[in-house]
């Protein structure tokens, strides 16, 4: 799953797919992929969490 985040009012949602509009204030396109914040098990937490296997 990734993170997006409004360009406009800085609203998050996560999810599989991009979202056409921004769940808070409407806005259609300016949801962004924020990098490096991947949630998927066996990212690399390291803090022993149950996502790892």
């Amino acid at each position: 799953m990734a993170l997006f985040k409004c360009e406009k009012c800085g609203a998050t949602k996560e999810g599989r797919c991009k979202p056409q509009k921004c769940p808070q204030c409407g806005e259609r396109g300016c949801m962004l992929k924020n990098e490096g914040t991947d949630t998927a098990a066996g990212s690399k937490c390291g803090g022993g969490c149950k996502a790892k296997k």
